[in-house]
């Protein structure tokens, strides 16, 4: 699913295109592990805050072009039916799962599923809207109760959204997702104006290998743990 405006003229971009296309991530990556239909409601809600909701809560902080945090929210039983079918469609037997929603098992399979579904979006980010964002490994929780994320605090401008999901058989689960205000505007195509002749760009390496080198290794990010992302966050 490419991003998309209902303008074509204005050629803008907003944090409604962003959601949408990671609405269809969310989408096609459930479906087609759980060879199911997922689908996602019309209507979208503005929300103040993001915060992670029982049964299970997963979320996974992105930066870069642009900053943000997306948390999905599964009641048990949305949660077990998309691990469930998901198993099942690898050729597991039905008396080889686990049968609670605590189950660590459940635990890193969503947090699996979640993976893929923000690998799907950073590769859209990349094509459609030519930037680039990084992402943690996802995080996912049982939780008996409501944990609020104070994550919005690094944001200078937060937008946040609500989208209602269904599973194949109708059980609820909710995304969210808090990034700042932002508008993409198209300017040009994207493509390379000027010929370049491949020989004088590996000599140029060749005499500035330290340069070259350099920005790469600012860039690596610097390893952190579990309990310092928590931390980040405020829970």
């Amino acid at each position: 699913m490419m991003f998309h405006n209902n303008d074509e003229e204005s050629r803008v971009l907003t944090t409604e295109d962003v959601l949408l296309s990671l609405c269809h991530s969310v989408t096609d990556v459930l479906s087609a592990a759980t060879q199911s239909q997922v689908r996602f409601s019309g209507m979208v809600q503005r929300i103040s805050k993001t915060c992670l909701k029982p049964d299970i809560g997963c979320f996974v902080l992105f930066d870069g072009g642009f900053s943000g945090l997306v948390v999905i929210n599964f009641s048990a039983a949305a949660a077990m039916e998309l691990y469930q079918d998901y198993m099942l469609s690898m050729g597991l037997s039905k008396e080889d799962l686990a049968i609670s929603h605590t189950s660590d098992e459940v635990s890193n399979v969503m947090g699996e599923l979640m993976n893929q579904i923000v690998g799907s979006f950073t590769g859209k980010v990349g094509r459609e809207l030519q930037t680039h964002i990084t992402q943690n490994q996802p995080k996912m929780l049982a939780l008996n109760k409501q944990v609020m994320l104070s994550v919005d605090t690094n944001l200078d401008h937060p937008e946040s959204r609500r989208v209602t999901f269904f599973t194949g058989s109708n059980n609820i689960f909710y995304l969210e997702l808090a990034m700042d205000r932002t508008e993409f505007i198209k300017i040009h195509d994207g493509q390379v104006e000027e010929d370049f002749d491949p020989d004088d760009l590996i000599a140029q390496a060749i005499q500035q290998p330290t340069a070259a080198v350099q920005p790469a290794a600012a860039s690596a990010p610097a390893a952190s743990s579990h309990d310092d992302l928590l931390d980040s966050l405020g829970i």
